[in-house]
């Protein structure tokens, strides 16, 4: 199994810092959130694009992906009924799948919990309809690109709009796209009250990336969570992308999460 860090935990480190430590530490990949590096990633320009592809292979390390899709700019929203601001995000997220491949990525994390909120006045199914329009707007880009876009569910806590991992697999079922996957999120699924093998196995074939996260929202190991039945079921369903560590709290220290984070991985997976 390959394991990546999200980037954000690593406050104020330039990103080729957290790319160096993550290698030095043992980590295959990396995983990117936007707003960490720019405002706007229309910002970034061709050359600033080639560049972080060409510092990631001096290094040695993948750029897994994208994840915290809509933080900044703000004022997007994947579900608005206005239009306009629908529009715009959409816009905003085939940019952000061009970027992503720019740079060498290959998943897209769609969290963002607060971009995706039912709005008031209008129904759950009719911000659905909304959603999986913007979704179907951004495939042909990810196709050009090489992108897959995978859908998190988050828990009610974070956001009304898909909670559990079978309405984001109904999501994935009805867009019907190679390049349309969901996104296995330890604690997200944590919430939900189910056994989380068993989540898995059912979701087999239509996820496409996973966050390592303990329930208490630190690390991977930090907690109770049991992360050998996980190994297990990710196994038995033949998975073979990234298992990428997130964590909501970062008090621990940066590089403390990311090594214990990681020797626990290794232990459950690999049986180091």
């Amino acid at each position: 199994m390959k394991f990546s860090i999200c980037n954000e935990m690593f406050e104020n480190w330039n990103l080729e810092d957290v790319m160096e430590s993550a290698k030095s530490i043992g980590y295959d990949g990396v995983e990117i959130a936007p707003f960490t590096i720019c405002n706007n990633v229309k910002e970034v320009s061709a050359e600033g694009r080639k560049d972080i592809a060409e510092k990631a292979g001096s290094i040695g390390i993948d750029i897994v992906g994208l994840h915290w899709l809509l933080v900044k700019p703000e004022g997007l929203y994947i579900n608005h009924p206005d239009e306009s601001i629908r529009r715009e995000t959409y816009q905003y997220l085939q940019e952000l799948t061009r970027f992503c491949g720019d740079i060498g990525g290959k998943v897209m994390v769609i969290g963002s919990p607060k971009q995706r909120n039912v709005v008031e006045g209008i129904t759950y199914e009719r911000a659905w309809e909304l959603a999986k329009d913007s979704f179907k707007r951004c495939l042909p880009t990810a196709e050009e690109k090489g992108v897959t876009l995978c859908i998190e569910a988050l828990a009610p806590e974070e956001t009304d709009f898909i909670n559990t991992v079978d309405e984001a697999l109904r999501m994935v079922d009805e867009i019907d796209h190679p390049r349309f996957k969901a996104i296995l999120d330890v604690k997200a699924m944590s919430t939900e009250g189910k056994d989380i093998p068993e989540i898995i196995r059912r979701a087999e074939g239509r996820f496409g990336h996973v966050h390592a996260n303990d329930a208490n929202k630190l690390g991977p190991g930090f907690g109770d969570t049991d992360f050998r039945p996980i190994a297990k079921a990710l196994r038995d369903t033949g998975y073979d992308g990234y298992v990428s560590v997130e964590v909501f709290d970062f008090s621990p220290g940066p590089v403390n999460i990311a090594k214990k984070s990681l020797k626990y991985l290794n232990q459950v997976f690999n049986g180091d």
